[in-house]
């Protein structure tokens, strides 16, 4: 695996996560580096051993400690996928209560590539929050990309390249 292109996965709780393998064999063809971290819900209905030997590094879920060391390499781009509705919106509003959401909202000052692959029930993206957070996002550099309803793993791989 190429150090060059190390992407921080973050993963939320909605149905594309039970594939989100599929989608880390894609991104490694690409030679991405795939560094996982789950929000909680999400961290419950993946399978973090097998994701982890899949990919060669931890899944994290949780704060580390201070003084202990990063479990992951730095770095280079940032994709938020599945992403679901709570997340852009605290995401836009800078609330930092887990991992996933400090990656997030870290990477936006990180001068790196971030994307978000939105998966949320269309009576949700009508709540008027949702369009007003999703306009946030993009204004701070954030490539929004609402993965198709018949889940096609090649558009998220894609827009990664050019990350």
């Amino acid at each position: 695996m190429s150090q060059s292109r190390v992407l921080a996965l973050v993963v939320c709780a909605a149905p594309p996560v039970l594939r989100i393998g599929e989608l880390i064999d894609l991104l490694q063809e690409d030679s991405w580096t795939v560094c996982l971290t789950a929000t909680p819900t999400a961290a419950t209905w993946i399978d973090r051993e097998a994701l982890a030997a899949q990919t060669g590094y931890p899944v994290r879920v949780e704060w580390r400690k201070p003084g202990e060391p990063e479990p992951h390499p730095p770095a280079t781009a940032v994709a938020v996928v599945p992403a679901t509705f709570n997340v852009i919106n605290k995401w836009a509003q800078g609330i930092n209560d887990t991992l996933a959401l400090g990656i997030l909202n870290e990477a936006l000052g990180a001068g790196i590539p971030v994307h978000a692959f939105p998966n949320v029930k269309e009576q949700l993206t009508a709540h008027p929050s949702y369009d007003r957070h999703l306009r946030l996002l993009q204004d701070a550099a954030v490539a929004v990309t609402p993965l198709p309803a018949e889940l096609d793993w090649h558009t998220a791989v894609h827009r990664l390249r050019f990350a």
